[in-house]
């Protein structure tokens, strides 16, 4: 039985996710009693980090994206059994990096996979699991880029290599989500400074919890 909550954090590449995740969770512990369990995807446990590894290798640019997608829907299964299920079912507050509206923002609306296809897929995965909230980081594409070209620590991977176009397709499929479903995604300016994009954060954790 699931007694915690979950929250997914989506965006963009460039949006501040781990910036923000760095700053928001201390604020967090402060104010709440349950337990925080910050994770990621693709990642979290050991195979689902291999899987990343095969994913992301800036080598692997021959990788056909129907292969992408399936490698991403693997990695998240067995993150979520191994990780995410015992975390919520212990009553966890458990924060997400990338979860199922990046499959469709990234091999969707990037890709031009089918998305009717990847939601199957994403429901397949997570027996149906849905975020109690989404915080997306919206920042338009130049942005987004310049910050990881100025970010010489940031791990650079294979998506890194992708055109701007194949950025802004993500980007607007991320933002057809957060119109489609605005009770579940709440959208943050990222392009705002980083304290005030932790503010408008935290408050919407901070709501969720509260109901």
């Amino acid at each position: 039985m699931i007694k915690g909550k979950l929250i997914t954090i989506e965006g963009p590449d460039g949006a501040g996710k781990t910036s923000v995740l760095e700053k928001l969770i201390p604020l967090l512990n402060d104010s709440v009693t349950q337990e925080i369990v910050v994770t990621r995807e693709p990642g979290g446990v050991a195979i689902s980090e291999h899987i990343r590894e095969i994913i992301l290798d800036v080598h692997h640019t021959a990788m056909d994206n129907k292969t992408e997608l399936l490698l991403y829907i693997a990695a998240r299964r067995q993150h979520l059994v191994e990780k995410v299920l015992p975390a919520l079912e212990a009553g966890h507050l458990v924060f997400i990096d990338r979860f199922t509206d990046s499959s469709v923002a990234y091999q969707g609306a990037g890709r031009g996979l089918c998305k009717r296809e990847i939601q199957w897929l994403n429901q397949f995965a997570t027996d149906g699991l849905e975020p109690d909230l989404t915080l997306y980081f919206d920042v338009p594409s130049e942005i987004g880029l310049a910050r990881i070209e100025a970010n010489k620590n940031r791990e650079v991977n294979r998506l890194d290599l992708e055109k701007i176009d194949m950025h802004q397709r993500v980007r607007q499929g991320y933002l057809d989500l957060a119109k489609e479903q605005p009770d579940r995604i709440v959208t943050i300016d990222a392009s705002k400074p980083l304290e005030k994009v932790v503010e408008v954060a935290l408050g919407s954790v901070l709501t969720l919890i509260k109901t």
